[in-house]
C-alpha cells in the first residue's frame, strides 16, 4: 500500500470515529469543510497521522488542505522528503 493510500485510510478511518459518522461514506474527494471539522478534530487526527508514519505533521499546514485526498497527499511529501 502506498503511503498516500494508507495516509487516506487513516484520515478517512480517524475522522469517521471523531465526528461519529459512517466511514463508507468519506473518501479523497470529502471536504473538511462539509463534515464541520474544528482545530481539535484536525489535532485528532494529525496526531494518528504522526504516530502511524513516525513523522511530524504540522497541525497549521495541515487544516490548509480542503479535501481528505489533499491531505493525503500532503502526508505523503512530509513522508518522502
Amino acid at each position: 500500500m502506498s503511503v498516500r493510500s494508507e495516509a487516506l485510510e487513516i484520515i478517512v478511518q480517524k475522522s469517521a470515529e471523531v465526528l461519529g459518522v459512517d466511514a463508507s461514506g468519506l473518501g479523497k474527494e470529502t471536504t473538511f469543510e462539509s463534515l464541520g471539522f474544528k482545530s481539535a478534530n484536525f489535532v485528532m487526527v494529525t496526531t494518528t497521522l504522526e504516530d502511524a508514519f513516525d513523522v511530524e505533521v504540522p497541525f497549521m499546514e495541515f487544516k490548509r488542505n480542503k479535501t481528505f485526498g489533499e491531505a493525503a497527499e500532503y502526508v505523503e511529501e512530509l513522508v518522502e522528503s
